[in-house]
């Protein structure tokens, strides 16, 4: 056998950096080949004893992720009894990497499944076959391993491409009343965006309502809004708004009904709770094993500045940030703190957004406190100058806590690679240009909130992992595994392990696109990501097993059900 070319730190033939061997060698002869000089079977250098020994070496580094066949054609009968020893000897010497291979025969010709499989197939293919697989039977993974087979199976081929656990978004508002207007995605537009961007499970945001209202009836009003309507699956948090002897009794009402987590707010004339209520709230949640994620800023403060705007006649969507300050949700976040301790129970600090805000947490974890934190898209690729934008655009970005600055980017990213951000979220909130316009007189009248849910994972990707921000491995964790841990539904979600729902993204690192309001789901006009070129697509969803993408497009809609929580697993 002759090969043409080792790579020893290849990024693009497969997950992580890889050693790929390209050999020499093909009988395809494909109109198209990029490299027609490799159907030469003598082209290149002989495959020896050296250089297999080469190539082990290449592989040894932690860093490496494994082996890549390329060509010419690897699976020519003549390449596959030469590599057969190679790839036993990978299998042996380095159990924990992956063999990929490409090949232009397809799987069927090659494991005999198909009558006249021709001369591809040869004694030693079967052994040559190990590559890695998922078995999904129903709505369950029933194995992961290595050349599984079932009677029946559908075999389907993902060469090329990365597997994850399906993404779940713990932070969205569909069919939310805003700023007297409702978001213009509902449970029906959002979840099919949620799914087309590889989201297979969202926790809304169901609420209590002041004036002496119940949260049975806040849940009853969501699971209106929700059920029968959504593509991917569902679960809620409930939000507190006031609290009472009846509001208290319910709170074990609701972990009855799988509703683990809570939500509160320090801003917000109809959702904010004092500080004295806080503690209360916090102490019951703790002794229930619950938590509450809490929306950290400084309200007072917030409507002494927007007043002193107002009066030096500053009215523009630029203005948003300038009352909204760091140091505002560094403070809230601090007292927040600073309550729970007494309160002894933990808490999440949602959208987080900013270094001073951080290091509030920070220190609390370094005292003792169980504090989580998540943070969303837009706080880790837009700065604050998109509020500058001409002719009101930059009233697409305003939501709260605002888009902060560079220095923050650089912070929260930092944060994703040590572990200390558990999430990242969406905080889907969306609105149209008209919806927007509401505040063109008045800032503190534009609806806050931006869409998010169908670009999460391939934004974390192309500017995350294929950065080298972080890897592939925390990008699993803070949309998967976390988030599944968090909100106690590990790992029937969040994995693919044995008993695990079927909900499995098929990643192509491959694909490559541009984020526009013209082709995207949302039910918008506008997109905070406008512009934004992806190195990645969602090739395919399965939820419960169901394939409801293929090819980047929605296949099946409203497979979502109600899925009720245990409590949290970190």
């Amino acid at each position: 056998m002759y090969y043409c070319n080792i790579k020893k730190s290849d990024i693009a033939d497969g997950p992580g950096v890889r050693v790929t061997l390209f050999v020499s060698g093909c009988t395809h002869h494909c109109e198209e080949c990029f490299q027609p000089e490799t159907w030469n079977f003598t082209y290149g250098q002989p495959f020896t004893k050296e250089v297999e020994e080469e190539l082990m070496e290449a592989l040894r580094p932690g860093y490496v992720a494994g082996l890549t066949l390329l060509g010419g054609e690897p699976f020519e009968p003549e390449h596959q009894y030469v590599l057969l020893s190679l790839l036993q000897r990978v299998r042996r010497e380095f159990p924990k990497k992956t063999i990929w291979a490409y090949s232009g025969y397809v799987y069927e010709e090659l494991s005999g499944k198909e009558v006249g499989t021709g001369r591809a197939r040869c004694e030693v293919t079967d052994a040559v076959l190990a590559c890695v697989d998922v078995l999904v039977d129903g709505e369950k993974i029933t194995e992961v391993g290595r050349n599984l087979t079932a009677d029946g199976a559908q075999v389907i081929d993902v060469t090329g491409k990365l597997l994850f656990p399906g993404f779940i978004d713990g932070h969205t508002h569909l069919d939310l009343e805003v700023a007297g207007t409702v978001t213009a995605d509902d449970f029906e537009t959002g979840t099919r965006a949620a799914l087309l961007g590889g989201t297979t499970l969202i926790i809304d945001y169901a609420s209590q309502d002041k004036g002496g209202h119940t949260l049975k009836e806040g849940l009853d009003r969501w699971h209106k809004k929700a059920d029968g309507k959504c593509s991917c699956d569902y679960s809620f948090h409930m939000s507190i708004v006031e609290w009472n002897d009846k509001t208290e009794s319910e709170v074990q009402d609701m972990i009855d009904q799988g509703i683990t987590s809570f939500k509160l707010y320090m801003t917000y004339p109809a959702m904010i709770v004092n500080d004295c209520d806080m503690y209360k709230i916090l102490k019951k949640l703790g002794e229930c094993g619950c938590f509450a994620g809490v929306h950290c800023e400084n309200a007072g403060v917030i409507d002494a500045l927007t007043a002193e705007a107002k009066k030096e006649g500053r009215f523009g969507p630029e203005n948003h940030p300038l009352v909204r300050p760091d140091t505002m949700e560094a403070e809230a976040v601090h007292r927040l703190l600073v309550i729970a301790k007494e309160a002894n129970a933990p808490v999440m600090i949602v959208h987080l957004t900013n270094k001073k805000a951080y290091e509030e947490v920070i220190h609390a974890r370094k005292n003792g406190q169980e504090v989580y934190a998540e943070t969303c898209p837009q706080y880790l690729l837009l700065d604050d100058s998109v509020y500058s934008k001409p002719d009101f655009e930059g009233a697409v970005y305003v939501c709260a806590p605002p888009i902060r600055k560079k220095k923050d980017q650089d912070c929260l990213w930092k944060a994703l690679v040590d572990g200390e951000i558990q999430t990242v979220a969406t905080d889907q909130c969306s609105f149209t240009l008209a919806q927007k316009a509401l505040g063109k007189d008045d800032f503190t009248r534009i609806p806050g909130g931006l869409p998010g849910v169908q670009t999460r994972g391939t934004l974390l990707y192309t500017y995350g992992v294929k950065t080298g921000k972080i890897t592939q491995e925390q990008m699993c964790k803070v949309l998967c595994e976390n988030p599944a841990k968090l909100y106690g539904v590990y790992p029937n979600k969040g994995a693919i392990t044995p008993g695990s729902d079927a909900d499995i993204v098929v990643l192509d690192p491959a694909k490559e696109s541009v984020i526009s309001a013209a082709t995207h789901a949302y039910n918008t006009d506008n997109n905070p990501f406008e512009g934004f070129k992806l190195e990645c697509g969602i090739d395919k969803v399965f939820l419960r097993g169901n394939l409801a993408v293929e090819d980047g497009k929605l296949v099946k809609e409203k497979l979502g059900k109600y899925i009720a929580r245990g409590k949290k697993q970190f």
